[in-house]
């Protein structure tokens, strides 16, 4: 076995144990050194810690999927559609599962911070550990503990896992599908593979498309180096499409074969169909940008959205630069360095075959995330995390053991070494007033960790000491900057709608110079540019009142909390409090209330869900008895309709402000609140 092979070899597991499961759970498998498993325990109480602190100042989070997952506990039809309202008119715009881990949550500790807030916290920790068990198989324990700390230390995160998105529970389905993948090539069986290929389907169900942005690589991965013979790996990935196909699909077949008249309207949908919603909103529209709302490309209206205009160095750029790209330049030269070493590995060589699938992962991300025109939003890159953090703990791994065994490949480390800190310094310097020590802390450290390497091994001698001190400072130079960003997001209350990490930077919506999107107000607000947590709020004046008696506040504006207050005492035995525009009003009243409130819109408030017809026969029933017109919280052209404005205004009662208390008419905001039937 050659020196780069030990450095890449799987530890031995085979010998007896230490002394007792407990022992071994906590000091790790006879092969690996004594340190590694209390390093893995440090890193996963150090990730609880950066996830969990201070989360009940969160309040709901987001408040559209928090409203989602408060109607589940009130209604299993709710629950099982992930409908916004528990009288299950519309969805929100994602497939339901992270909506049940969540609603399930809240059935048992009851709703609040914690019941949406906690699974997030869990699912973020779990993939650190899972990630670890992965690299260490193929690398061994040091890379695996070094995947662990740049995983559990990324910014975007640290940000998104303090948040009620759904893109925790993806990366913890998809780091699973890797790691069952890794064992389907180590072992040639076909039950990992099918394992992988129901874990992905589970991520489908999350976030729909995203999740199969692995699945090409982990084919490829599979037919190049599973241990099966040619026939047999074909055949075992033909029934994990299967597989893939089932787990994937069961969902949306089940709901699109049911009655538009007795299920939800799928929100983000053209047609109300699960169908469309995978092809169009959360398909291509992502991809090409047609259709998409806010923060889209061609047809968006914003130009580069929320994380900044598509193209090569979208990763890199004001927003995301720092939140996700601190290690990008060494995880690629990692990446190209040890495929090289490898190179000559037998076909079903472990450590190669890792390689590829996170190389893989880390450049079919890179590629759809740059150059997607459709709504983009920064903590969609916490999905490039698993791939950049097994990278730099492999590739750390592999090259230290050529430096030590090569002198032509004895400067390929300390060069990645230098790259990761002047990228380090350049994106502090963006922010040169935020810890201005940091950035020279981080070139002191890059410059004495290459003194340190270099001096180190002079010659066909080597320092062991000054080895040892540079590798130290390079953790140093590595780490520092993401760290620093870590605990700022960790210290900060959930940015819910767009969430970041660190300090503001000069790169949003509208392209260089422009105010990040959700960045730019006080502590702890959450929406664009000081919107509230959780979205648009129901704003009020001193005495509860919004001015008006209306509307005020956030992109939809938020209801009074007295026409709130005359609503409930006036619903009767409706099924909806009252209809308006968009989910950006409903969920807001759907959390304080706890009543079914309709989205005429849905998340955008442009889905064509209400039509004239379908009101109709709701106030005939008696099931809806208010709609709030027009405004920046009422139906208009775009919630509901024009001809729905139209009916509602032909045939509906104007409600007066003087009837519940309003400090004077609503239509000064543009807006007016009509009774039906």
């Amino acid at each position: 076995m050659t020196a780069t092979q030990s450095m890449t070899a799987p530890p031995e597991r085979d010998q007896p144990a230490r002394g007792g499961r407990t022992r071994r759970l906590f000091l790790g498998p006879p092969g690996d050194p004594r340190w590694a498993r209390p390093a893995l325990w440090a890193l996963l109480v150090l990730a609880f810690a950066l996830y969990a602190w201070g989360l009940s100042k969160s309040g709901y989070a987001n408040s559209y999927y928090s409203a989602a997952v408060k109607s589940g506990t009130q209604s299993w039809k709710a629950f099982f559609f992930g409908a916004l309202d528990s009288g299950s008119f519309i969805t929100v715009d994602k497939p339901p599962l992270a909506l049940w881990v969540m609603g399930l949550f809240a059935r048992v500790l009851g709703f609040g911070t914690w019941s949406l807030l906690l699974p997030q916290v869990l699912e973020g920790v779990a993939a650190v550990a899972v990630l670890y068990a992965t690299v260490r198989r193929a690398f061994g324990p040091p890379a695996a503990v070094i995947a662990a700390a740049v995983l559990t230390l990324t910014p975007i995160t640290v940000a998104i896992n303090r948040d009620n998105n759904p893109d925790t529970l993806l990366v913890l389905l998809l780091v699973l599908a890797a790691w069952a993948c890794q064992r389907a090539v180590e072992t040639g069986r076909v039950r990992p593979l099918l394992l992988a290929a129901f874990v992905v389907g589970c991520g489908f169900n999350t976030k729909m498309l995203q999740a199969f942005l692995v699945v090409p690589v982990f084919g490829l991965v599979y037919l190049v180096a599973g241990r099966a013979g040619p026939l047999r790996r074909v055949a075992h990935l033909v029934a994990a499409g299967a597989v893939l196909a089932v787990s994937s699909a069961w969902w949306m077949l089940v709901v699109d074969a049911l009655p538009a008249g007795s299920r939800p309207f799928i929100g983000g949908s053209t047609d109300g169909s699960v169908w469309d919603l995978v092809i169009g909103y959360n398909g291509l529209g992502r991809v090409v940008g047609e259709g998409t709302g806010p923060g889209g490309g061609r047809s968006g209206g914003m130009g580069g959205g929320f994380g900044g205009r598509s193209g090569a160095g979208r990763l890199f750029n004001d927003v995301l630069g720092g939140q996700i790209s601190w290690l990008l330049p060494f995880a690629v030269i990692a990446f190209v360095a040890v495929f090289v070493l490898l190179l000559r590995r037998p076909r079903t060589d472990l450590a190669r075959a890792a390689l590829l699938l996170w190389g893989g992962w880390l450049a079919v991300h890179y590629a759809v995330f740059s150059f997607a025109q459709g709504t983009f939003h920064p903590y969609y890159s916490t999905a490039m995390a698993p791939a950049i953090a097994a990278l730099t703990g492999g590739g750390a791994v592999v090259l230290y053991g050529a430096y030590r065994r090569s002198a032509a490949w004895s400067w390929v480390l300390p060069a990645g070494i230098a790259v990761t800190g002047a990228w380090a310094f350049a994106l502090l310097e963006r922010t040169p007033s935020w810890n201005p020590w940091l950035r020279w802390l981080i070139a002191a450290a890059t410059v004495l960790a290459v003194l340190g390497l270099v001096l180190g091994r002079l010659g066909r001698r080597t320092v062991p000491r000054l080895i040892a001190a540079g590798l130290v400072f390079a953790a140093v130079a590595g780490l520092s900057g993401p760290g620093a960003y870590a605990v700022s997001a960790a210290s900060a209350t959930s940015n819910a709608t767009n969430p970041l990490a660190g300090p503001t930077s000069g790169e949003g919506v509208g392209g260089p110079g422009a105010r990040p999107m959700g960045r730019g107000g006080p502590p702890g607000a959450g929406g664009p540019a000081g919107m509230p947590p959780g979205g648009a709020g129901l704003a009020r004046d001193g005495a509860g009142n919004a001015p008006g008696g209306g509307l005020a506040g956030g992109p939809g504006g938020g209801v009074s909390a007295r026409m709130i207050d005359y609503l409930e005492k006036n619903q009767g035995s409706a099924d909806w409090l009252v209809a308006v525009s968009s989910a950006q009003e409903a969920s807001s009243m759907i959390l304080q209330t706890g009543r079914s409130v309709i989205a005429m819109g849905g998340f955008t408030g442009r889905d064509p869900a209400m039509t004239v017809a379908k009101l109709q026969r709701y106030v005939a029933e008696g099931r809806l008895h208010y709609v709030l017109v027009g405004g920046r919280a009422g139906v208009g052209p775009d919630g509901g309709g024009s001809d729905v404005t139209a009916w509602v205004q032909k045939n509906g009662t104007p409600v007066q402000a003087s009837e519940y208390g309003g400090s004077g008419d609503a239509q000064s905001w543009g807006a007016r609140l009509y009774r039906l039937g």
